[in-house]
């Protein structure tokens, strides 16, 4: 199993969620925040995973409130905004820090030193794509919506 695979994060209810479960599919992880200018792709991010979760691909958002204060709710206030204003079905985690000494393991992995596509996130909305077999594909920008045809490309490219 990969070390993307290996690792436990924990769900905005607060129950365990485990990313073996995703060993085999496309994930698409995207650090989140509620009141961001860029809090309306999580409508095309629910849209893309509709369109492709059949087939073996997910999103995982992951709220953060390191950039500017844009994720101040709790993990229930998170939830209740998703589901109100999204309709996000999608796995959420619960909020985590992207950057810095608190960095989360996921994103050490991710971005870390080493990585495929290292380097501080940027704000948020930016977007690892994850391949089945737990390699880090591609790394988009936060500007970068969730139905650029550059982005769709790679997530059909690595769907097969």
């Amino acid at each position: 199993m990969s070390a993307f695979h290996d690792l436990n994060l924990r769900a905005l209810d607060g129950q365990d969620l485990p990313l073996a479960p995703l060993k085999g599919q496309v994930v698409l992880v995207v650090n989140v925040a509620s009141k961001c200018g860029l809090t309306p792709q999580y409508a095309a991010l629910e849209a893309l995973y509709q369109r492709y979760r059949d087939r073996g691909f997910s999103v995982l958002g992951l709220p953060c409130n390191q950039f500017a204060g844009q994720e101040p709710d709790d993990e229930a206030g998170i939830r209740s905004f998703c589901d109100t204003q999204y309709g996000v079905t999608f796995p959420m985690g619960s909020k985590l820090e992207v950057n810095g000494p608190g960095r989360h393991p996921l994103y050490r992995l991710l971005a870390g030193e080493g990585a495929e596509f290292p380097g501080e996130i940027t704000w948020n909305f930016e977007k690892f794509l994850v391949g089945q077999d737990g390699r880090v594909l591609a790394r988009f920008s936060p500007r970068t919506a969730p139905d650029d045809p550059a982005l769709i490309q790679a997530i059909e490219k690595a769907l097969g």
